[in-house]
């Protein structure tokens, strides 16, 4: 790609995060969900570009609110989960597992993701490098199970697995410092994991969030990715090679109780 993908992270109500993803080339722009549409005009604004696509990850209220404004002072095309119904507004195209969409040049593939809910999407932008995980992936955490059995998100997590180290991680919510409190927890001995939640503390004080992330990052950190290794099977009190699925249902159920 001649120039590389420009993206603008902030913060919409309390924790949620907002991005804009942009294909320079062609001055395509697409918002990763609308929370509110406060803060998406007002990127738009300071950014000067022109919102063309609005990529939703779920139906949840936390993500699509803002999206009716939006669209109204913007035109943008909205894409959303088929298996959403109509519980987005104002959806122009629907999209399922195996679609592609297109934001200028920049072309992510269709990932169907449940467990958080029933309708999830991810959006995997491969040459760019950046993966779009809403309420799937979370830096050092995955989201709350909502509609199924914990082991379908375990499957979804699972996908993200063949993404490289390099990956940035775009996901929905600020967590960043709950998640760690937690990950320490489970896995104590993890000096990467020590550091990451340090940086994550002076991130806070200085006004940023640890959003994106990095798929190496997550593999080092990140507990429900980690449900493999001994030291996760130990922490919900289960042999050394326990099946991961069911380390990751044991670790899952805890955080919901932590």
């Amino acid at each position: 790609m001649a120039a590389e993908t420009e993206i603008k992270t902030f913060l919409c109500r309390s924790d949620n995060i907002g991005v804009l993803i942009r294909d320079p080339a062609t001055g395509a722009c697409a918002a990763i969900d609308v929370p509110e549409a406060g803060p998406v005009l007002k990127a738009l604004d300071e950014t000067g570009w022109r919102l063309t696509d609005i990529l939703v990850t779920h139906r949840h209220g936390d993500h699509i609110d803002g999206i009716p404004d939006v669209k109204r002072a913007t035109g943008a095309r909205v894409q959303a989960a088929a298996k959403a119904g109509n519980a987005v507004p104002d959806v122009d195209v629907t999209v399922g597992e195996g679609d592609t969409v297109q934001v200028g040049r920049l072309e992510a593939q269709v990932w169907e993701t449940p467990g958080h809910c029933a309708d999830h999407i991810t959006y995997w932008f491969a040459e760019a490098g950046i993966v779009c995980s809403g309420d799937t992936l979370f830096t050092l955490g995955c989201g709350r199970v909502m509609e199924s059995p914990p082991e379908t998100l375990w499957c979804s997590l699972h996908r993200f697995e063949q993404l490289t180290d390099e990956t940035r991680v775009f996901s929905g919510h600020d967590y960043v410092l709950s998640n760690a409190r937690f990950a320490l927890v489970a896995d104590p001995e993890n000096r990467d994991l020590m550091a990451r939640k340090a940086e994550a503390e002076r991130a806070k004080a200085e006004g940023r969030f640890l959003i994106p992330s990095t798929m190496g990052a997550e593999r080092a950190t990140n507990p429900f990715l980690r449900s493999n290794l001994p030291a996760l099977a130990k922490s919900v009190e289960f042999a050394p090679g326990t099946d991961p699925e069911a380390v990751f249902v044991a670790l899952r159920a805890w955080k919901d109780r932590f």
